[in-house]
């Protein structure tokens, strides 16, 4: 059985299209001194072609809807005009 690198990341500082393929940034955040801002480290990058991209869309929105039916998430209503 091969065995999985897993990548921890906080968040994605910027995704971006170049070159025929879509590229994420992805960050790691540090606690800094008291009061101060946390200290934002560039990671990896996940680079995919346009499918790619589209395949992980469908995957996410599947596991957005998964986690409103759960109620971990609440969707936001569209404010009405008064």
């Amino acid at each position: 059985m091969s065995e999985r690198n897993e990548i921890f990341a906080d968040g994605i500082s910027s995704v971006h299209f170049y070159k025929g393929t879509v590229r994420f940034d992805l960050v790691s955040l540090e606690p800094s001194e008291d009061g101060k801002p946390e200290i934002v480290n560039q990671k990896d990058r996940i680079i995919m072609p346009p499918n790619g991209l589209l395949s992980v869309y469908n995957a996410l929105q599947n596991l957005v809807n998964q986690l409103v039916d759960a109620k971990v998430l609440k969707k936001n209503e569209p404010k009405s005009a008064e």
